[in-house]
């Protein structure tokens, strides 16, 4: 026999669900922190899209990637190899999760109108400006991209 919570789903279920954790009463925030965040307004965020799939045509993904980057602006660099290809660039939003909201949409949006291949999102950072210039000073993290632009790796 097997036990399990009351309303409880078996690991393997594709039904789980997340649910939040309140603070509780211990929890010593007045509230103000939160709400200081949200007043701020919009701030940058450093992305790293990762992308992967079958071969493509370095060309046509290079092409691909540089019209990418004219239309989304704020594209810094672009490394790219037959199946793999790393974007990375300045987003500016609410909070992390608008920004990464933006980023997982990017690669599919732009799919067609940049004539990119079909691979899927391997990988996604998101990191605000304070911890990207952290990283950098420390010697961690991506380093700036330099050159800007459409690379190989």
């Amino acid at each position: 026999m097997r036990r399990a919570r009351p309303g409880a789903t078996s690991r393997g279920s594709a039904e789980r669900a997340l649910t939040s954790v309140a603070a509780g009463e211990s929890y010593q925030g007045s509230g103000q922190e939160e709400s200081a965040v949200r007043e701020e307004g919009p701030r940058l965020w450093h992305v790293t899209l990762s992308v992967s799939g079958a071969d493509a045509p370095l060309a046509a993904l290079r092409r691909g990637l540089e019209q990418l980057a004219h239309d989304h602006p704020f594209l810094l660099t672009s490394r790219y190899a037959v199946d793999h290809a790393e974007i990375r660039y300045w987003e500016e939003a609410r909070d992390l999760h608008d920004a990464a909201a933006v980023a997982l949409r990017l690669w599919g949006e732009h799919r067609q109108s940049s004539q990119l291949p079909p691979w899927e999102i391997v990988g996604l950072e998101v990191i605000d400006r304070d911890t990207y210039h952290q990283r950098i000073a420390e010697g961690y993290g991506p380093l700036p991209a330099t050159p800007v632009g459409v690379h190989p790796f």
